[in-house]
């Protein structure tokens, strides 16, 4: 079982190389772009299952991104004070999250959406109870960090975006499917574990 002080530890290590919605689609990558600066935070909880982490639905009504799988996040606002504030303020927001721990952070992510997202990992201590906004989040649901971690949980996929077939890693979770930079973030945390 995975623990505070492991992924604490693993957090100390130097970042690999970032990632990219595009590894697993390498031959859609157009020239190098300007990215825009994000930050998402992976909030871990103490759960019946050992560490769960929390995930949101988006709304289906939005313009990016509808009902998809994510992380708490967005963009970081000139007024954040850096990553991790902008990370816990849109994690308020979106979910009412107001506090947590910050044990570290991942190496960014480039997404086709063209975000750098700085992927924040906090821990929450003591109960919290989610209060989605319904302007942006439909549902909010834990995974067991353990399921997560698990390399037998993740695939590679395919579907067709702009033309051309796309890879991307998925997760499949009960009626959830994580897939794109959520899933490629999990992969990330798990690789540094």
């Amino acid at each position: 079982m995975i623990t505070v002080a492991n992924i604490e530890q693993a957090l100390t290590r130097p970042a690999p190389v970032a990632s990219s919605d595009y590894d697993y689609a390498p031959g859609l990558r157009t020239k190098s772009r300007m990215l825009r600066p994000a930050a998402v935070l992976i909030a871990l909880q103490e759960g019946p299952r050992g560490l769960e982490v929390i995930l949101t639905r988006r709304a289906a009504h939005l313009r990016n991104h509808p009902g998809q799988v994510a992380f708490p996040g967005g963009k970081v606002e000139d007024h954040d004070a850096g990553l991790w504030q902008a990370a816990l303020r849109e994690a308020e927001e979106e979910i009412g999250l107001a506090r947590a721990r910050h044990l570290g952070a991942l190496q960014g992510h480039e997404s086709v959406t063209g975000f750098e997202i700085s992927p924040q990992v906090g821990l929450i201590e003591g109960q919290f109870m989610p209060r989605p906004d319904p302007s942006e989040v439909e549902e909010v649901f834990t995974v067991p960090l353990d399921f997560l971690m698990n390399p037998a949980n993740m695939c590679l996929h395919q579907r067709p975006w702009r033309g051309h077939m796309r890879g991307y890693l998925a997760i499949p979770y009960g009626p959830h499917y994580i897939w794109g930079a959520s899933a490629r973030m999990i992969r990330n945390l798990a690789e540094r574990l």
